[in-house]
């Protein structure tokens, strides 16, 4: 399968449980907030914004599928902050 068959076929599947995939990626968000919130300085920063970064992909997926600018933004953005927060985590800034 050629590289556009397979993101056509990946964007039919997306868009065919896109409710699903969003309610994941906002609860993945959720949690991934939470846990540094309660466990501060204890949290594992690394997992937390490796977690938070997929779901930043997973909404800015969505969001771009569904031509929803301000969103696809937003998660754009998100991608951005996780690359940084992991190379931070990882000790590599």
């Amino acid at each position: 399968m050629s590289g556009s068959g397979f993101l056509h076929s990946a964007n039919t599947l997306i868009l065919r449980h896109i409710a699903a995939i969003e309610m994941t990626g906002v609860l993945m968000r959720i949690f991934s907030f939470t846990l540094v919130s309660w466990l501060g300085p204890e949290s594992p920063f690394l997992f937390v914004w490796l977690f938070n970064t997929a779901d930043a992909v997973m909404l800015s997926w969505c969001a771009i599928l569904k031509k929803d600018k301000a969103y696809t933004v937003l998660n754009i953005f998100w991608i951005l902050v996780g690359i940084v927060g992991i190379g931070r985590a990882a000790g590599y800034l």
